[in-house]
């Protein structure tokens, strides 16, 4: 297996400093080789020139019968073989090698029968050469140095932009709509711009055009949401005093429906405006989470027999209904809420499919958090497991990681590679695919992690991590595990307190309970007219 480079290898400034670096590297090869070659070649030329010349006088010398110079001798001792038999063959040649040691040009040439020799120091020009290798490599090396050092600095201003050109785009992925790049050459449009500059501004005038239209998206959604909420109270107030019967019914759960969405949409459009503030303070987990399950097996208690299933509850006092997710049963008869079972994750007698919660409490935690938001968190975590999954719903509180699972088929793939997607839903479920989407939204809010996956063993788990946990705590007396199990109780005619959901009622139940109150009374004084 090849092994993997590091990371930094594949940075723009790493390549630019090894391509900078190669070339400069054969280009001083290059030019030094053909520069070694010429000063080499003139230099011999020079000494073989010299050496011929000497040879020439030699000769004459020796044909006249005078005595041959220091520098010359017939079969001097040290001549080289080759050229020996070069001379003796009647030709003339040079050829460099030692002598005591030197460097020596020698040149040879026939004298009856033997070879003629004449010899020229050949150490300066030997030296000249070293020295100008050296020379060669030493200034190659500075170039190269220098070059790179150049060139790094160079590529790491244009890699700094793109840095931060990036980071900005990260920032806009992330939600922040109001981060721009600012390239100060965009600034002037007659100025030169290069090609970073051209990509910031583009990216600029993408994020000032999709914050526009997101923002318009957002004002839309919020006005209509709005519009609707005056209409659809008084229709809702009309609709508790129609006969008691199946239409009314119908009506009754329409209306519920839409107020639901009505109120879910407004949520979602705060949550878009990042306009919320957190109140802040040190809660309890397990005390929270079992509020959470009481507030869902009272939501989904069986209706008494000629009674809507859940009397006077606002609509958006109710778990938000999410994403179904392929193949999960459609939300039908609902057995007793939470009641014991022959083991963990195993109903009991009597509970029918989606009507069996438990809560688990293995290490108890206090953290610093905004309790409404978080139950509105785990409360749709909760419906929506309920609604799309398969019985038993567990709630498991352990330190600051509350975990909400349920044995069905599990999340869709869609939802776990780009997380919940409103107004998207999957399989004949009912649902607008806003609870997870505002779940995510308020775990944002208040600093908590929020974790979509499917369990190794079947059902999608939830899971949402907490900021500063506290200590743990032993909540039954030394077991460290607690499962609560109780048996229904009838829904308040006046409306079940729904901790996981209030976050979104608590500002418009008593102004709808008022215009209900008024809408009423107008249509009575109409009849009894």
């Amino acid at each position: 297996m090849t092994p993997r480079l590091p990371a930094w290898t594949a940075t723009l400034t790493w390549k630019a400093a090894v391509f900078i670096t190669v070339m400069c590297c054969a280009l001083a090869a290059l030019l030094g080789v053909l520069v070694h070659v010429s000063v080499t070649r003139q230099t011999v030329s020079s000494a073989r020139e010299k050496a011929l010349s000497r040879l020439d006088a030699v000769t004459r010398a020796y044909e006249a019968g005078r005595p041959l110079p220091r520098f010359a001798a017939v079969d001097a001792p040290g001549l080289p073989e080759r050229l020996r038999a070069l001379a003796v063959r009647g030709r003339r040649g040079t050829m460099v090698a030692d002598f005591h040691g030197r460097p020596t040009m020698w040149a040879a040439g026939p004298a009856d029968g033997r070879a003629l020799v004449a010899r020229v120091d050949y150490t300066l020009s030997q030296a000249t050469i070293t020295n100008l290798d050296r020379s060669i490599i030493g200034s190659s090396v500075l170039a190269t140095v220098a070059t790179l050092l150049v060139g790094a600095c160079a590529v790491t201003r244009v890699t700094r932009r793109l840095h931060l050109t990036a980071q900005v785009a990260r920032r806009i992925s992330a939600g922040d709509l109001d981060a721009r790049v600012n390239d100060p050459r965009t600034k002037v449009p007659s100025r030169p711009q290069d090609e970073v500059a051209t990509v910031s501004g583009a990216l600029d005038t993408m994020a000032s055009t999709l914050q526009g239209k997101l923002l318009s998206e957002q004002r839309f959604t919020a006005d209509v949401a709005h519009e609707l909420r005056t209409p659809l109270t008084g229709l809702s107030a009309a609709a508790e005093l129609l006969p008691e019967g199946r239409p009314a019914e119908l009506v009754r759960d329409r209306v519920r429906a839409m107020r639901t969405l009505t109120e879910d949409l407004l949520e979602i459009s705060r949550l878009d405006a990042r306009t919320e503030q957190v109140d802040l303070a040190v809660h309890a987990l397990a005390p929270l989470a079992e509020g959470v399950v009481r507030a869902a097996r009272a939501s989904y208690a069986p209706p008494r027999s000629g009674t809507d299933p859940r009397p006077g509850t606002p609509a958006a006092a109710r778990p938000a209904p999410d994403v179904p997710r392929p193949g999960m049963p459609t939300p039908g008869a609902q057995g007793p809420g939470l009641a014991s079972g022959p083991g963990p994750g195993v109903p009991g007698p009597g509970v029918a499919s989606g009507s069996h919660f438990e809560l688990r409490v293995v290490r108890d935690a206090c953290v610093e958090t905004d309790r409404r938001r978080l139950e509105r968190v785990l409360g749709n975590l909760v419906a929506n497991a309920h609604r799309h999954g398969r019985p038993p719903v567990v709630l498991t509180v352990d330190g600051p990681t509350v975990t909400v699972r349920d044995h069905g088929p599990g999340y869709p793939a869609y939802l776990l590679e780009h997380g919940p997607q409103r107004f998207r839903t999957e399989g004949g479920g009912k649902g607008h695919g806003l609870g997870l989407t505002i779940a995510v939204g308020q775990s944002a809010v208040i600093g908590a992690e929020l974790v979509f996956s499917n369990a190794p063993d079947g059902g999608a788990l939830a899971r949402v991590t907490l900021p500063g946990g506290g200590e743990g705590m032993d909540t039954d007396g030394g077991s460290g595990l607690r499962a609560l199990h109780e048996p229904p109780t009838s829904p308040s005619p006046h409306g079940t307190h729904d901790t996981h959901s209030a976050y979104s009622a608590h500002s418009a139940d008593d102004k709808h309970d008022a215009d209900k109150k008024t809408v009423a009374t107008h249509i009575n004084t109409h009849l009894r007219t």
